[in-house]
């Protein structure tokens, strides 16, 4: 699997992670989280060589969507959300685009995603994981072949996401860390919607042992 990490700009301080996964014997490739910078995102794709499959959005918040339409109008690709995320992307009240002071995007999903769904790039499969909390349509991809799972906003190195948002529940969040994110092996890497990458065993004694991360 090929794997690119660009941090874009999504309208808020804190840069956005846009991940590029691409099979490299057929080029096929999902985006995940277009979330700003689109002329930075096509020119990876153009330097790809990609065939672009899927855009696949982890929830709907203005910083993860802000670069959609434009990549999509460049280089195709079905957009994906999980069906209780749907609303936001033209409802300006969860998807936050006027707080954060970006334009309103209206664009549909062609496809809702629920979870169990398995997503296949090339030969690449990932697993779709309700994850809610964040928002209440939050999904990470799992890849049990490459030992990683992206996760949005679900968790970040250290910490997990805001939970005082439109749909967000402190509760759901928790337990999508605790019973669906952190019973993953222990080697599975952690790549989050922003900032850096994490391990599950690094994160584990937050949740579990009430320990602060000190790194």
């Amino acid at each position: 699997m090929i794997l690119k990490i660009l941090r874009v700009d999504g309208g808020i301080p804190e840069k956005t992670n846009c991940y590029i996964i691409q099979d490299e014997n057929t080029k096929e490739t999902m985006v995940i989280d277009p979330g700003g910078s689109p002329e930075q995102i096509i020119e990876m794709l153009d330097i790809l060589d990609a065939k672009v499959k899927y855009l696949y959005l982890t929830h709907c918040h203005g910083d993860h969507i802000r670069g959609l339409k434009q990549v999509k109008d460049a280089k195709g690709g079905k957009i994906l959300i999980h069906r209780y995320d749907v609303e936001g992307l033209y409802n300006q009240s969860i998807s936050l685009t006027d707080y954060i002071g970006i334009n309103h995007i209206e664009i549909d999903a062609d496809s809702r995603v629920d979870d169990g769904d398995l997503l296949h790039v090339g030969d690449i499969e990932l697993k779709v994981i309700h994850t809610p909390g964040h928002t209440k349509g939050g999904s990470s991809l799992y890849c049990e072949k490459e030992k990683c799972i992206f996760t949005g906003d679900t968790i970040f190195r250290g910490t997990w996401g805001r939970t005082d948002l439109p749909t967000s529940s402190l509760e759901d969040i928790m337990n999508s860390i605790t019973k669906k994110i952190l019973v993953l092996p222990d080697d599975t890497i952690i790549y989050p919607g922003h900032g850096k990458s994490t391990m599950i065993y690094e994160e584990k004694p937050i949740y579990f042992d009430l320990k602060p991360r000190i790194d």
